[in-house]
């Protein structure tokens, strides 16, 4: 059906990297979350009345609770499509993963309930009756249930949504819940044992670690998560394609929502090179960036002395003393300035977070080593962590 619908209604719909694509994704994926849900709620409420199941009751109130998370899905999109204003230079993207936080939380509001109500059930109990009719609905209602995770999830893949994959986690332990109760359901017709409280408490752990997992998932973007391995790589593979580069530093990602990318790095080019022809290289650099990754990027550019063999050799020594406080630290802006008594060694270190020294120390331990095998050069060093 999504599929067909996408067809129907989303021009250039392979265009996934485009806001106005995505938007629509989103529309369309939560304008059918509603319709399926609403009728998810009135089948399962109806089972409800019949069967006499809190179990049930609860379920059908829980896919109410998902036509409201659909339609703030849709909304979310929508308010993520805007275009940039004076006081949004960088869009509203970062709505979406609001949207997907703001899921998450009715997810977890519904597990509290159904926590609620389990106990109510607990304390007074009712019996289970249960027909064929609430059966057939229950069934036909996880088999909706794993189409919705399965197509939200599938578009969440697709164009890369944070409130997608929340809305796909929510499908998912829907149907599960289901599954859950309707094999309670099932149990009760066949024994007069009194499962239903019990299957309730099951359903609402699965609903409440769902719940939090989501939150997690979405809250990373927005206090900004490291990019991914495969993003960085292809940046190195991008800039590095280009002759005269000798190396990059200082990668930062910054991330104001899908498709809202801003790169910043360093890149190193030989000292005794055109200023010109590097610049226009530089400039040629950022609009592959851009037209490769969907991305605006800044590159500022570092001249490095390539000839200098004495500084190469000091360079490398700059990095073997960093090798001691941790194996993944690099070096990077490096230069000499000679003096009369002594020679300064002016550069960067990058020390990874899981380094457990202080900068005190560390700029101790690589000054000391410095030293011990060259007595008259002095290390100037600031200390970095990596962005990526």
């Amino acid at each position: 059906m999504i599929t067909l619908l996408t067809k129907l209604f989303i021009k250039n719909s392979e265009e996934v990297s485009r806001p106005e694509v995505r938007e629509k994704y989103g529309v369309l994926c939560g304008a059918v979350g509603i319709f399926l849900n609403i009728l998810l709620f009135a089948g399962k409420f109806l089972a409800g009345l019949i069967t006499k199941s809190i179990a049930v009751t609860a379920d059908a109130f829980n896919n109410l609770s998902d036509a409201g998370s659909s339609a703030m899905t849709m909304i979310g999109f929508r308010l993520a499509g805007k275009k940039p204003d004076p006081d949004h230079p960088f869009g509203h993207g970062r709505i979406e993963y609001v949207t997907g936080l703001i899921i998450s939380f009715a997810i977890l509001l519904m597990g509290f309930e159904l926590v609620k109500s389990s106990v109510d059930d607990f304390l007074h109990p009712a019996k289970v009756e249960a027909s064929i009719l609430s059966i057939v609905i229950l069934a036909a209602s996880v088999l909706v249930k794993l189409y919705m995770a399965f197509y939200n999830r599938s578009i969440a893949k697709k164009i890369d949504s944070a409130a997608m994959k929340a809305t796909a986690t929510d499908s998912l332990s829907d149907m599960v819940s289901t599954l859950v109760v309707l094999a309670s359901i099932i149990v009760s017709r066949f024994t007069d044992a009194h499962f239903d409280c019990y299957v309730g408490l099951l359903v609402a752990g699965f609903i409440l670690l769902s719940g939090f997992k989501s939150a997690k998932e979405t809250i990373q973007p927005l206090l900004g998560n490291a990019p991914s391995k495969e993003f960085v790589d292809r940046v190195e593979q991008i800039v590095m394609s280009h002759k005269v580069i000798c190396g990059i530093h200082d990668l930062v990602v910054h991330d104001y929502g899908p498709g809202r990318v801003m790169i910043s790095l360093h890149a190193e080019v030989p000292a005794d090179g055109n200023l010109f022809e590097m610049h226009d290289v530089i400039d040629n650099i950022e609009h592959d960036l851009s037209r490769d990754l969907n991305c605006e990027a800044i590159i500022h550019m570092d001249p490095i002395d390539v000839n200098n063999a004495e500084l190469a050799g000091l360079r490398t020594l700059a990095l073997e003393a960093g090798k001691t406080v941790d194996e993944a630290v690099t070096v990077h802006d490096f230069r000499m300035v000679p003096g009369e008594t002594h020679t300064n060694l002016i550069f960067d270190v990058v020390v990874p977070f899981t380094c457990k020294l202080s900068d005190a120390e560390i700029r101790k331990t690589i000054f000391e080593y410095v030293k011990s095998k060259r007595p008259h050069h002095y290390c100037v060093m600031q200390i970095d962590r990596p962005y990526v």
